[in-house]
């Protein structure tokens, strides 16, 4: 969109206009006033039909009649609220039961996480523990004063190397090896 630049003799800048493309007619904010000539035959018709007058009982029985349509209307309509009613009352009723269970169930979790917090903070301490007594049980056995009894007391000799047997292991099973075992 591109303005044409142009200016016209009084200084103004003349109403905007497009180089390319689709113009839109801009919209007139007050419409102007159109004055409307019915044509001369149904002026004609409208004063050649009679002027309807209509009696006080007419007008009465007319207003029995639309106060009867009325009173239906109200009827169908308080009933419809009556129905609506108690579905929004239903509905509150299981809104209000399913808000119950699930703070229930939020509680609930809420509770066993904290236990299980618990449990496992006591895995924690009963691990350390046991850590602890096996080092110390450990630590209080001397090793060198073993091979000394089972050597000297007992008879016992380190194996020779037609004794020994080596063996390959499969890839699921392990050896866990706590210190090195060596011939000391």
């Amino acid at each position: 969109m591109a303005e044409t630049g142009r200016r016209t003799t009084s200084g103004r800048r003349s109403q905007n206009t497009y180089v390319d493309g689709n113009t839109v007619r801009k919209v007139q904010e007050v419409p102007q006033k159109r004055e409307y000539r019915q044509p001369e035959h149904s002026a004609r018709r409208k004063k050649a039909q009679p002027e309807i007058t209509i009696t006080p009982e007419q007008a009465a029985r007319q207003n029995k009649v639309l106060s009867r349509e009325a009173r239906r209307n109200r009827a169908k309509a308080s009933n419809m609220n009556r129905n609506f009613a108690i579905f929004l009352g239903i509905l509150g009723v299981v809104i209000v039961f399913c808000s119950i269970n699930y703070l229930r169930l939020k509680t609930e979790c809420t509770s066993k996480r904290s236990q299980l917090a618990t449990l496992e903070s006591q895995l924690a301490e009963l691990k350390e523990d046991n850590d602890a007594y096996e080092s110390q049980v450990t630590s209080n056995v001397d090793l060198e004063r073993i091979r000394k009894i089972a050597i000297g007391r007992l008879g016992m000799k380190y194996p020779s190397n037609q004794q020994t047997e080596t063996y390959t292991t499969e890839g699921g099973s392990y050896v866990r090896q706590y210190q090195d075992v060596t011939g000391k």
